[in-house]
């Protein structure tokens, strides 16, 4: 994603680059921050909007643990399968 937009902007992918290293300190910080879908996951993982994008992470370990980076537009019943708990 970022080498795609440094591209066209590098100092815009170096801005979003920040953004996006400061939104996982943050969720470090804080992991409830996020909420559940446990129609997709367990309750082991919770899910943050970050920008257009939803970031899924297991929230009780430390340090917490980035399961996937996915951009807000497509279905996430797709993207981590349907069944609850398959991850």
């Amino acid at each position: 994603m970022l080498v795609d937009i440094a591209e066209d902007s590098p100092e815009t992918a170096e801005r979003l680059r920040s953004e996006i290293l400061e939104g996982f300190r943050r969720l470090g910080r804080s992991p409830g921050i996020g909420h559940f879908h446990e129609e997709l996951l367990d309750r082991r993982y919770r899910f943050w909007n970050f920008y257009s994008y939803v970031v899924c992470y297991v929230w009780e370990r430390k340090p917490i643990q980035i399961i996937a980076v996915v951009h807000g537009a497509p279905d996430l019943a797709s993207f981590f399968g349907a069944r609850r708990g398959s991850a």
